[in-house]
């Protein structure tokens, strides 16, 4: 199982609007060049995050912005917005397992609510950390790399 790019494209984004944000306009453009896809992609996942309520988004050439503080916005928020789980759920089944197998009837009982647990404690720790602790790691890291 992987998490499609989406996820990590939209912090990404909310990264270079953070740091780049006061001198910068923030356009798919700009983003596409920071993260290497093409401004499609970004444009679509604005318009995500846009309709979530993460950020604003100003049409032609103002820019994006954060909709709301960063300490107000966790990363359940952002993948919330950019991923879509079939049916809620973040692993997905295989559905017909044989039910004259041993095993095959049994599977479901003896995973799902395992795998309803793992989903839980991801989503626990995804809702810990918010934007606002991304971009302080963000800043430092920064500094330290800037300094080589």
């Amino acid at each position: 199982m992987q998490i499609s790019s989406r996820f990590t494209i939209a912090v990404h984004i909310f990264s270079c609007i953070d740091t780049f944000g006061a001198s910068e306009k923030i356009t798919s453009d700009f983003l596409a060049s920071s993260i290497q896809v093409n401004p499609v992609i970004i444009r679509k996942l604005l318009g995500q995050l846009r309709d979530a309520g993460l950020v604003a988004v100003q049409r032609g050439t103002g820019g994006a912005s954060l909709a709301k503080p960063a300490d107000e916005i966790s990363l359940l928020d952002i993948f919330n917005a950019v991923e879509s789980l079939e049916s809620g759920k973040l692993f997905h089944f295989h559905e017909n397992p044989n039910p004259n197998c041993p095993v095959g009837r049994s599977i479901h009982p003896v995973l799902d609510g395992r795998l309803d647990q793992i989903q839980s404690a991801m989503e626990r720790e995804m809702q810990r950390i918010t934007l606002a602790d991304i971009f302080a790691d963000t800043k430092k890291y920064i500094a330290i790399t800037s300094h080589s």
